[in-house]
């Protein structure tokens, strides 16, 4: 089983990683901040949050000893800080000021790798706080990376699709496309496996994208061979695209977390689905496991992490929180509907459904005209929130993931009334809006806007219409 054990809800905006040393707990959002807490009761712990960067920070992780937590964010920086008593202890700036979407620590906590979305990579020597190695990615932004356990290379991951495998020189070893739309997360187990029979040596891997997909690979490294990238299986489960993943601290669990709002947790081994945690109201953002406890962190665009307690003796596969159904919606019952108003607080129109015959495909038929004219749903305002509900569950009915261009590159939503930029990006308004409120530079590039004029994007905004009207046919 897995069972809720915290909400953590400090953050006032998107929380977009969770990381976890033997004795904290870090998370960082797009409101700037880093929060620390105590693993011995999740209090925040006095010094938190940490501050100082200008921008929303992506990513956040604890050096393997934890004596030292790394950070990085939109503007174009990497922050070492002392997470004993918050102390920074120094500001890495990327080549190029590109934004940094992800970092890591190497095994040995010698080296920081960050990731940045002009595609650059470089590797920070922690010692020295000068950089080591640098190097790029064709034709992406630079959106995961994991070290090896034994830290002789590191893999990572791009928006462009591919997984990069490199040494710890920087040299480019293999190449391998491996998700159609790209790659959001990856991660290394921390158990290499030896192949008596062969006398090779691999690791497993996993990576999400937004193909909706959770894959397993085995990284192969054979003395005539070279280094190998495998695929092994692909894990099922999520409806839309899969924004984190990770291994459990002993490799025998993988944890993922989706836009469908979900987060499963799967076998290693057999691919089979252990947990599904679907408490998170928005995008599940990151996920974690503990190291040395039988702990799940989860983070969401609903500005909440989510602390889950592992019984590791009562693991059994198909167990899901609420025991929600994966029937397609078209398929529902009149009674799974009135299961559906229930859990969105909607009880009161249970009577109203059923004496009408809402099953699930009328209920995705229904418009602001029937609620009003067959169903006689009076409340302008009631008539809103039943639409509301109906259109957020017709977009978890859609099989095939949504196009990047059609997603603003601030909140990785839809586009409902698009704008284009200064900077020649399109995104929602509401969140440009948002944005310039408080800065006045590209959210894509971190340089000035030389303007704040945002111009409706029609033709952009019109095949948005088309592509959700094919979609619901």
């Amino acid at each position: 089983m897995a069972t809720l054990i915290h909400t953590l809800a400090d953050h006032s905006d998107d929380v977009n990683y969770c990381a976890f040393s033997s004795s904290c707990l870090a998370t960082c959002s797009l409101d700037k901040t880093i929060r620390v807490y105590s693993l011995s009761d999740f209090a925040e712990l006095p010094y938190s949050p940490l501050e100082g960067h200008a921008y929303a920070v992506h990513c956040c992780c604890f050096s393997p000893s934890g004596r030292v937590l790394a950070s990085c964010s939109t503007d174009g920086t990497a922050v070492l800080w002392d997470p004993r008593d918050g102390r920074r202890l120094a500001v890495l700036p990327q080549p190029g000021a590109s934004p940094v979407r992800v970092c890591r620590f190497s095994p040995d906590a010698s080296c920081l790798l960050a990731g940045a979305a002009d595609g650059s990579v470089v590797l920070w020597n922690v010692r020295s706080l000068k950089l080591y190695r640098s190097g790029k990615v064709k034709g992406g932004s630079l959106m995961a990376c994991a070290f090896s356990p034994n830290g002789s290379f590191f893999v990572t991951g791009s928006s462009s699709g591919d997984l990069t495998i490199w040494d710890d020189k920087m040299r480019c070893l293999y190449n391998e496309k491996a998700h159609d739309l790209g790659v959001t997360c990856c991660d290394i187990s921390s158990h290499p496996v030896s192949d008596s029979e062969n006398g090779f040596t691999y690791f497993q891997m996993a990576s999400c994208g937004q193909d909706n997909q959770t894959k397993l690979w085995l990284i192969l490294f054979a003395d005539f061979l070279g280094v190998q990238l495998k695929y092994k299986c692909t894990l099922n489960g999520h409806s839309a695209p899969v924004l984190a993943c990770a291994f459990s601290c002993d490799g025998q669990m993988i944890v993922s977390g989706s836009v469908d709002k979900c987060v499963i947790i799967h076998e290693t081994s057999t691919g089979n689905t252990l947990h599904t945690l679907s408490q998170h109201t928005r995008y599940v953002t990151t996920c974690a496991f503990a190291p040395h406890s039988p702990l799940l962190a989860t983070g969401s665009m609903d500005k909440t992490v989510h602390i889950w307690q592992l019984d590791l003796k009562q693991s059994c596969a198909g167990d899901t929180v609420e025991n929600e159904s994966k029937v397609a919606v078209e398929d529902w019952s009149e009674d799974d509907v009135s299961a559906w108003l229930c859990a969105q607080d909607l009880a009161d129109f249970v009577g109203l459904f059923k004496m009408n015959n809402i099953d699930g495909k009328e209920l995705l038929k229904l418009t602001k005209e029937s609620l009003a004219n067959e169903l006689k749903i009076e409340s302008l305002g009631q008539r809103s929130k039943v639409l509301q509900k109906i259109e957020e569950l017709r977009m978890t009915t859609i099989s095939v993931s949504v196009p990047d261009e059609f997603l603003c590159p601030i909140t990785r939503e839809l586009m409902n009334d698009p704008v284009i930029a200064t900077d020649g990006y399109s995104y929602e308004r509401e969140a440009m809006e948002n944005w310039i409120s408080n800065r006045r530079s590209s959210p894509m590039t971190n340089l000035p806007l030389h303007s704040l004029m945002l111009t409706p994007n029609r033709t952009l905004k019109m095949a948005i219409t088309r592509w959700l009207e094919t979609q619901q046919k």
